[in-house]
């Protein structure tokens, strides 16, 4: 019961309300909504309504906690007595106004006590008996009005409801701006109406600049604050107008980012047999934000450039601009999926998922463009976790299960890969299995690379083959991204490439007290590296090379183009990455592949 209430609470106490919103559900609309949350079956419910009555001097919003099970007759005994002790206060007020005007001698007029509330409930015009519980009556589908001292009220039971909404604390001109923190019950973001305002620090009013989920705000709105209000909806039902204000002015942009001139070469959606990949490590929140990072690793940087709230900004304006049809994306924070990535890409007709690495609340994410592909299936191998289970790792579990040091340094990883299948819309017998991930970082770690990229290829394998099985005639063709944490020479590219890693591959032997003996490693697909391998998709103060790639099946594929990277001149403009024009530590990798 305790908890049932503390719920209830917050949903009323977390946001700020408007109440002008009228319900489009019925034709009483001179009448203002009063607003019920009450899941069937529980134990509680909520009320908020915003009483106005001048004659009485009240102007506020009540919320009232009620157990269901109470009678009609004791829940607007509650209301009565709320709404009285609220007049009551105004009434005093005035006596000891109209009691100091006469102490000076002025005319004071004594207003005299406070008038009775009266207060009535109706179902579909007729006053509901007093003995009736407060269940069966918000469990029923007739017109609920209640009746304050002649003032009605709509009872709308569980309307479009927006428990929180936040602003960020960082907002640029000129990149795109939405709430960092959207929560609701019964609402469809996209019914629900959204308005954007501006105002300066000392002004009183707020002048309206915007409309829709996104505002991207102009150089003149540099130094104002911003406030949006949002009226939720679903099936022509509002709920109340919430607001939410920003904390922190709008600052000026950093300027051009380089990756704004790469824009110019994806202006245009690819099509027909024609696909556009990107796979880019974002540079997670968790990371960036950490004492080491800000003191040791990206100590060049500026604090408040490494904040995922500014850097969010960039990151979006980015991936969007590249117009990708398949998006493969590392070091995503399971918040920035949820609350930008997802929501934001799904305006533009994306669909996509989440992989978590086990209880790091970060991991890979893949996004499709939705008049492209369809999104079929989508699986996951955590891979540490599965080595000794998963009947595909069997040859590589039998190689190291007696490799006592090495078992060690593993269960401490939560590397995981995905794969997501997809059928093309435009040529249905076409398929593919989608593989990202992010292999283990650590320098003296080529042997735990190269085992799980093995892991992660025949995994791949094992997802192609049931495709296969489950649509004979699938024409089923591999693409394979992620940051993969190692460079051109080492096994894992060379697995990749090649379609072996010989057992006495140096990378085995990377960590003496771990190195892995008498396992070669071979896999299926022709795959090739769209982009090549640039001498930089990494740029930092400790290292600089290429640990990013798009591995695609030769064989099913050609490249058709491929993205310019920058210049290490752009790169080393603010000493490495990140910094206030380059949103992480990598840079993305974009290339149009063909069917061939």
């Amino acid at each position: 019961m305790v908890l049932s209430r503390l719920i209830f609470s917050r949903l009323t106490s977390q946001v700020k309300f408007s109440f002008s919103s009228q319900s489009r559900c019925s034709s009483l609309s001179a009448m203002q909504n009063a607003y019920v949350l009450y899941p069937k079956g529980a134990e509680r419910f909520s009320l908020t309504f915003h009483y106005v009555n001048d004659s009485l001097g009240v102007d506020r919003q009540f919320n009232l906690n009620r157990l269901s099970s109470e009678t009609v007759s004791s829940f607007l005994t509650r209301i009565q007595c709320n709404v009285e002790k609220s007049v009551k206060e105004v009434y005093a007020k005035r006596r000891r106004k109209a009691a100091k005007k006469n102490k000076n001698e002025q005319t004071g007029h004594d207003p005299g006590p406070a008038p009775q509330v009266t207060v009535e409930l109706l179902r579909s015009g007729n006053p509901v008996p007093p003995d009736e519980t407060c269940q069966s009556l918000l469990e029923c589908k007739d017109l609920l009005t209640i009746s304050l001292s002649g003032k009605k009220f709509h009872l709308v039971v569980n309307p479009p409801w927006v428990k929180e909404i936040q602003l960020p604390k960082s907002i640029l001109c000129n990149f795109p701006l939405y709430p960092s923190k959207f929560v609701g019950n019964n609402l469809n973001r996209s019914d629900s109406v959204f308005k954007w305002y501006k105002k300066l620090q000392n002004a009183s009013a707020w002048i309206e600049v915007g409309s829709g989920f996104v505002y991207t705000p102009s150089v003149e709105d540099i130094n104002h604050y911003l406030k949006v209000a949002c009226e939720p909806q679903r099936d022509m039902v509002s709920g109340p107008i919430v607001e939410a204000l920003s904390t922190i002015p709008v600052e000026a942009g950093p300027g051009e980012c380089p990756f704004e001139l790469r824009h110019a070469f994806t202006k245009e959606r690819t099509s027909g047999n024609c696909f556009r990949v990107m796979t880019y490590n974002i540079l997670a929140g968790m990371y960036s934000d950490t004492d080491a990072a800000k003191s040791e690793l990206f100590a060049h940087c500026p604090t408040y450039a490494l904040d995922i709230d500014y850097r969010k900004q960039l990151l979006m304006k980015e991936i969007l601009g590249y117009n990708a049809d398949i998006i493969c994306l590392q070091e995503v924070d399971e918040c920035v999926f949820d609350n930008d990535l997802l929501p934001i890409l799904s305006m533009e007709g994306y669909t996509g998922s989440f992989l978590k690495k086990g209880t790091v609340s970060e991991g890979v994410a893949c996004l499709v463009n939705t008049k492209r592909f369809r999104l079929v299936n989508t699986y996951s191998t955590l891979l540490a976790t599965e080595l000794s289970e998963r009947p595909c790792y069997e040859k590589l579990w039998g190689s190291v299960k007696n490799n006592e040091a090495l078992l060690e340094r593993l269960k401490g990883r939560n590397t995981s890969s995905q794969a997501t299948v997809l059928q093309s819309v435009d040529n249905p017998e076409k398929w593919l299995v989608v593989g990202n991930t992010h292999l283990y970082f650590h320098p003296d770690a080529d042997h735990v690379r190269l085992l799980q990229g093995g892991q992660t290829i025949l995994f791949i394998e094992e997802i192609v083959n049931k495709v296969k099985v489950e649509n004979p005639g699938a024409d089923v063709s591999v693409i394979l991204c992620g940051d993969f944490n190692s460079t051109p020479e080492c096994g894992v590219f060379q697995l990749m490439t090649t379609g072996h890693a010989p057992e006495d591959l140096v990378d085995w032997q990377s960590n003496e007290s771990e190195k892995i003996s008498g396992l070669a490693l071979s896999q299926p697909f022709k795959l090739g590296s769209a982009c090549g391998t640039p001498p930089f998709t990494n740029y930092t103060v400790g290292f600089s090379g290429c640990l990013d790639y798009i591995f695609y099946d030769t064989s099913s594929f050609s490249v058709k183009e491929v993205l310019p990277l920058y210049s290490e001149d752009e790169l080393k403009r603010y000493t490495a990455l990140p910094n206030i024009v380059f949103p992480s530590d990598h840079v993305a990798l974009v290339s149009d592949i063909e069917w061939c």
